[in-house]
């Protein structure tokens, strides 16, 4: 890990690289964690985090399964949803600045019973219907960004259903 005043100058003047989990179980149900930490604190929020220096994505995806879920899954177990612009008034320091991420999302689908979600970064989690996260108010923007393409074909489907 970097030392703290080097970390606050990167992401004070550079966007991070990330991977955002999209995690959906047997039913169709996508999980959420409630944010422990800024930015999106207290936010219900896709499991994620940052590509670190010289790691390569498909590490990073172990990696990050492994902390996030508790269990280690391969990059070649998703499939790339896409990049996503995630900006951010604040930042983990609680300074003054903003924080941008630039969030390569992938959707991943398992068995939920092969959890076990760590509490570090996110202290509450819950397995919510697409439809449900999208009118949630505590479900962050971002997160609903992965899922707008879905509320866009409901609403076509309702109008040609009519």
């Amino acid at each position: 890990m970097l030392p703290l005043d080097t970390f606050k100058s990167i992401i004070k003047n550079t966007p991070l690289v990330s991977i955002d989990l999209v995690v959906y179980n047997q039913k169709g149900e996508v999980l959420l964690g409630k944010r422990n930490n800024r930015p999106a604190q207290g936010y219900w929020f896709v499991p994620g985090g940052r590509i670190l220096k010289d790691e390569s994505m498909a590490e990073a995806f172990k990696r990050l399964t492994l902390n996030e879920l508790g269990t280690e899954f391969t990059i070649l177990d998703a499939q790339l949803i896409g990049p996503f612009d995630h900006f951010y008034t604040n930042n983990l320091t609680g300074e003054d600045f903003s924080t941008h991420y630039v969030a390569l999302g992938y959707r991943l689908t398992i068995d939920d019973e092969l959890l076990a979600l760590p509490t570090k970064q996110h202290n509450d989690y819950n397995w919510f219907g697409v439809e449900q996260l999208l009118e949630h108010p505590q479900v962050h923007k971002h997160t609903r960004w992965y899922f707008e393409p879905y509320a866009k074909q409901t609403v076509l489907r309702r109008k040609f259903l009519k």
